[in-house]
């Protein structure tokens, strides 16, 4: 049954979690844009394209966004209520700490598992759309956009001056075309004005020329065998293929394959199927490797009571017991069957080392889902009691401790994911770096909030430090 305290706690989490959340999400789009700036600016998007993109990378960003904006906006509200004096009425009414917490807690663990939701279903599929039309934008030519008195040469076989351009962005004057080509033979299009326009489709630039000249030469260069041809015309009509200029879509299979693409039960299937691949390794290596050390054939128990006869004497070189005409023979044939061994060996090991490289990426985005999901709980463990604890409200005291903690957060998070990556420590100890060094953290906050401490009260240490220094003056006397 939910009663009004619990009503008041919500109402009052409510606005700073919906205010941090779309804050800290906005400032993680941006952060993809800052990225990926130059390859976007001067492609054309059209409207759609580019609000699909950013709901795209907003969703990508939505496990991320959760736990900053919870740690925020818990720090704010019991700051707040800390504040105005409605914990410490809270409390006197008899009520604690933990029973005024209660509500929160469980919308938090809802918001786990919300943030399970989004990056076990949703972010695979996001991820997916999101890198196919990274490619497709980065790929695309830069916006047609013709300059005056600039050459222009982003469509292909063709460099274009015009002389002039118009206000109504139509009608051009003293226009050259170049037809490139790559030789010393390129034809020209001279004309004195004429109009520049996209045809209906969007596929084609038209050129309508007026009272101009085309020049084209033909035959091999250096020869006498070149004809030269001038043509006057009073009209011409040129159009330019503009579909390089165009966004063209590619198949979502082409990325299909990366592990952020796969669901826990897709990253279950293909880890256990990595980690059964290492004894088909095994069974490959013996295939390919035992047929070229054609003395192993011969080891049998047999060999383990062999006595060397007397006329061998003890580090006598091998090659003395060969005879001069199969002495180079046997040198070659050892010699390539050692080559081929060492190749097969090293394909081999190749093999498994990029195996082993795969098996370590699956398992660092299957700890990605859980690890993730959980520090919002953890994020929120900190927030909660140190609002509690410090009393202030507002984007002041709170946001600088929020953003403390969610650096030391991150930065874990990085590091350990790079040092699981290098295979320094395994995958799971580094996904799980933050969550194993911040939850202690959040439970000592937690009993400290709990037991009213002065943590962050100056005037407890300014008391506590007087005391220690008149102890002192009258430990010299």
């Amino acid at each position: 049954m939910i009663k009004k305290l619990d009503i008041l706690i919500l109402r009052a989490f409510a606005g700073p979690f919906a205010a941090t959340f779309l804050i800290a999400l906005f400032v993680l789009v941006m952060q993809f844009f800052w990225v990926y700036l130059d390859d976007i600016v001067g492609k054309g998007l059209e409207t759609g394209t580019l609000f699909y993109l950013i709901g795209l990378v907003a969703v990508n960003w939505v496990p991320l966004a959760l736990p900053l904006s919870l740690l925020i906006s818990s720090i704010m509200t019991f700051g707040n209520l800390g504040e105005t004096f409605e914990i410490v009425a809270i409390k006197s009414a008899g009520i604690p700490l933990s029973r005024f917490m209660r509500p929160l807690v469980i919308f938090t663990i809802f918001m786990s598992g919300v943030a399970f939701l989004f990056a076990n279903n949703i972010i695979p599929v996001a991820q997916l759309k999101l890198n196919t039309l990274k490619f497709d934008i980065i790929r695309a030519k830069p916006s047609f956009d013709i300059k005056e008195g600039v050459f222009y040469d982003k469509i292909q076989g063709y460099v274009i001056k015009l002389g002039k351009k118009e206000k109504d962005d139509s009608t051009i004057r003293n226009i050259v075309i170049y037809e490139k080509t790559f030789g010393l033979q390129d034809n020209l299009l001279i004309a004195q004005n004429g109009v520049m326009r996209v045809t209906a489709d969007k596929k084609f630039i038209e050129f309508i020329l007026r009272d101009g000249w085309r020049y084209e030469e033909k035959g091999p260069r250096g020869s006498l065998q070149t004809d030269f041809t001038r043509l006057g015309f009073k009209e011409y009509r040129k159009l330019f293929d503009l579909t390089a200029f165009q966004l063209n879509k590619t198949g979502d299979s082409t990325f299909q394959y990366d592990p952020k693409m796969l669901s826990v039960r897709q990253l279950n299937k293909t880890i256990d199927s990595l980690k059964k691949s290492d004894k088909a390794l095994g069974v490959r290596a013996h295939n390919e490797v035992s047929p070229l050390l054609v003395f192993a054939r011969y080891a049998d128990t047999g060999w383990t009571g062999f006595v060397a006869p007397a006329s061998l004497k003890k580090n006598m070189p091998i090659d003395s017991l060969l005879p001069d005409s199969l002495r180079r023979q046997v040198y070659q044939q050892s010699l390539s069957m050692l080559n081929s061994a060492k190749n097969n060996v090293f394909l081999i090991a190749n093999d498994y080392q990029q195996r082993a490289n795969s098996l370590v990426l699956h398992e660092i985005e299957w700890n990605r889902k859980f690890a993730l999901s959980v520090a919002c709980f953890v994020l929120f463990l900190i927030g909660a009691p140190l609002g509690a604890i410090i009393r202030k409200g507002g984007l002041g005291l709170p946001l600088v401790f929020a953003i403390i903690f969610f650096v030391v957060f991150h930065l874990l998070n990085t590091f350990g994911e790079k040092f699981a990556r290098s295979g320094t420590i395994s995958p799971f100890a580094g996904l799980w770096m933050s969550t194993i060094v911040l939850t202690p953290v959040g439970i000592f906050l937690t009993y400290k909030a709990m037991r009213d401490s002065q943590l962050f009260n100056s005037e407890f240490y300014f008391r506590s430090f007087k005391k220690l220094r008149l102890f002192f003056a009258n430990f010299r006397r």
